[in-house]
């Protein structure tokens, strides 16, 4: 099948070669954020493009970082197709990371998740965008925003943000493409989503009730509305009656009606005209760029600690969004996939029920709470906080494989003269536990072993040198490398897109 049978614009598949295809003194500075790549060595981690030295005594091995140069010294060297991946129970800051990517990218792709995500990004200029479908890729002029299968797609929500977007002079004409495979998530999902959790009374989940599990519940037994179907207005209202009657023979307060029905047809016939530019077969055109060797980054949606599989369930969200999940939602094969980075915050917080071992409910949590600002994107509410917690860490990185991580939020610890680590876990009887458990009874009744570092108190929002950093701020990082095994890269001192330090 050609491209443009897809309707695709031409100016989608001609994507023009950038900084990242031409010979570093042809860079185009000006695209580049300015920062600064350090090249001293780290304790205890092995990187990939790294030439090992004999390990010391005091450390498992000791590494010799690339060096000189900026920027393109780290990200020059991610593998063609790569991914961006929460590592705790979401909120991170993944589309920080990914909006600074993406000038290196020639396509950033969402693979799972929905409205639920809440990516909180900022222009050149320091305008602030919540983003919630639209890929974070959108703010850089070059890129091509790829919506795919396995996401689930609220059409208002999507276009309030296009419209949005657009307001503020970001062009998304023919800069985002939606799977006709991923499924529409319809406003009676959020309605159903909502009178389950009423259901549930003092179980509830804590979900965003942006209608996340319904939809994909639609999909798995089979009778949801695939974006496809909007090519076929003849035989929608059938498939949206299977749909709202079988929501209301479910739920007692649902109240289905054939006006319902008919203003829902309605609605969705204009949204249909609208979308038809944006709808492409997904499948075809990623893993054909793949062919013409052009960068993919995947940008995840809530974090590991979520998955459906892996996460606290039933405390989850509904979707995969571990590194599995890149495969299922994209329609790319396993052996494609390259540098795998999780973002993790320096502590940790969760919104929502469940367990979190880490928590903090005293003076620390609510500290971190207000100096972090942790107010949910997508529902504005309150985020549990606590320490950091390198059991669950440690088991996210093993479920993913990162090759790196993107600490984020470092400066929050900056008030903090003492700087708490969960490192182990033990069960009430002081019986060691080995990996982060899948037991609910478990995981609420085990008590944490913490270790205690200096703090810094010192603002480093304005560093962008690991050198620079308070000695207690680099023995903090290079902690977690030790305890984790994996080498932290990244690291955020500031929401801009500048405060960035490459390590």
């Amino acid at each position: 099948m050609q491209l443009s049978a897809l309707r695709i614009d031409s100016s989608l598949i001609s994507t023009p070669q950038r900084c990242f295809n031409r010979p570093n003194s042809q860079i185009d500075k000006a695209i580049v954020p300015k920062f600064v790549y350090c090249g001293t060595l780290s304790r205890g981690i092995i990187c990939s493009n790294a030439k090992a030295v004999a390990p010391s005594s005091s450390s498992p091995s000791v590494v010799e970082q690339p060096k000189g140069g900026d920027v393109l010294d780290r990200v020059g060297m991610l593998s063609q197709v790569s991914g961006v991946l929460g590592c705790q129970w979401g909120d991170e800051g993944k589309g920080k990371l990914v909006d600074i990517l993406a000038a290196h990218f020639d396509v950033v792709a969402r693979c799972q998740g929905g409205a639920n995500a809440g990516h909180t990004i900022y222009n050149a200029e320091g305008k602030k965008f919540a983003l919630h479908l639209v890929p974070s890729g959108i703010l850089n002029e070059e890129t091509l925003c790829v919506i795919g299968n396995g996401v689930v797609v609220h059409l208002p929500g999507l276009f309030a943000e296009i419209d949005g977007l657009e307001s503020n002079s970001v062009s998304c004409k023919g800069r985002i493409l939606v799977s006709d495979r991923a499924h529409l998530l319809f406003d009676f999902h959020q309605a159903v989503d909502g009178l389950r959790e009423s259901e549930l009374a003092k179980s509830f989940i804590g979900t965003t009730k942006r209608g996340i599990g319904p939809c994909y519940s639609s999909k798995v037994i089979r009778n949801g509305i695939r974006v496809g179907d909007l090519r076929h207005m003849d035989t929608f209202p059938q498939k949206l009656d299977l749909l709202l009657s079988d929501a209301a023979s479910r739920f007692k307060g649902f109240n289905y009606s054939p006006d319902m029905l008919r203003e829902e047809v309605e609605r969705y016939k204009r949204y249909a005209e609208r979308l038809q530019p944006y709808i492409a077969d997904t499948v075809h055109v990623i893993n054909d760029f793949i062919g013409q060797k052009k960068k993919i980054l995947v940008e995840g949606g809530q974090a590991t600690m979520l998955d459906i599989d892996f996460g606290t369930y039933p405390f989850v969200t509904s979707s995969s969004p571990s590194a599995g999940g890149i495969c299922t939602g994209l329609g790319i094969a396993p052996r494609v996939l390259g540098d795998l980075i999780g973002v993790v915050k320096a502590y940790t917080s969760r919104v929502g029920s469940g367990p979190f071992p880490t928590e903090d409910l005293g003076k620390a949590g609510d500290l971190l709470r207000f100096a972090g600002k942790e107010f949910g994107t997508t529902t504005g509410r309150p985020r549990r906080c606590g320490w950091l917690d390198v059991v669950a860490l440690k088991y996210s990185c093993q479920i993913n494989g990162f090759s790196s991580l993107n600490l984020t939020k470092l400066d929050v610890l900056s008030e903090f003269s003492e700087i708490k680590v969960g490192v182990s876990y033990k069960c009430i009887d002081g019986t060691p536990i080995e990996s982060f458990p899948g037991d609910l009874l478990t995981l609420e009744q085990l008590k944490v072993d913490y270790e205690v570092l200096p703090g810094w108190q010192s603002d480093i929002s304005s560093i962008r040198s690991f050198a620079e950093l308070p000695r207690a701020a680099q023995q903090y990082v290079e902690r977690i490398e030790e305890l984790v095994g994996v080498p932290i890269h990244y690291i955020g001192v500031g929401p801009g897109r500048d405060a960035l330090i490459l390590k």
